[in-house]
């Protein structure tokens, strides 16, 4: 029997997208909500996959402290040193540790970065055996959405972010 879990966070975040065309090379905000499902095959002997308080505190606090009211750029837009010398929080794709391979702030994107960092969160926090996140739905509009599903072994394979899995706990 496997269970599962969801955890749902709201954030309002800028983007731009320069390396497309049309309007969103443009500097814009949306209302995005993020969905977090985390499964495991049994309960913990506490009966849970992972207490909702705690996992949901920690996915919280990351999206508040790096994404909302923000602005998420890739590492080579000009905007990104612009706006971070006027003061402005500034989440940079295309650097480590959770967007290391991510160039660009695409909600496709918005969603594997919230993957990496929610499994580091996991990580941290009593749960029960096996326990992983299965899957990441990012919508930045009330129609547009992505969906990321890790694979097996996610993020496992990346000893940068056993290290952050480690700090967050």
């Amino acid at each position: 029997m496997t269970h599962q879990i969801r955890v749902r966070h709201n954030f309002e975040t800028a983007h731009r997208l320069p390396h497309l065309t049309g309007k969103c090379l443009n500097l814009h905000g949306h209302s995005w909500w993020a969905e977090v499902s985390v499964r495991a095959e049994r309960l913990s002997e506490d009966q849970t996959v992972v207490e909702f308080g705690a996992f949901k505190q920690g996915l919280r606090a990351f999206i508040d402290e790096h994404l909302d009211h923000g602005a998420m750029l890739g590492a080579g837009d000009p905007l990104a040193r612009l706006l971070a010398a006027h003061g402005s929080k500034v989440y940079l794709f295309g650097t480590p540790p959770y967007a290391y391979d991510l160039p660009h702030p695409t909600v496709e994107a918005v969603a594997v970065l919230l993957a990496r960092a929610a499994q580091v969160i996991l990580d941290g926090r009593p749960r029960a055996a096996g326990a992983v996140v299965s899957r990441v739905t990012v919508a930045e509009t009330h129609v547009n959405a992505a969906e990321f599903v890790p694979p097996p072994g996610f993020p496992g394979d990346r000893p940068d972010l056993r290290m952050s899995a480690a700090a967050a706990s």
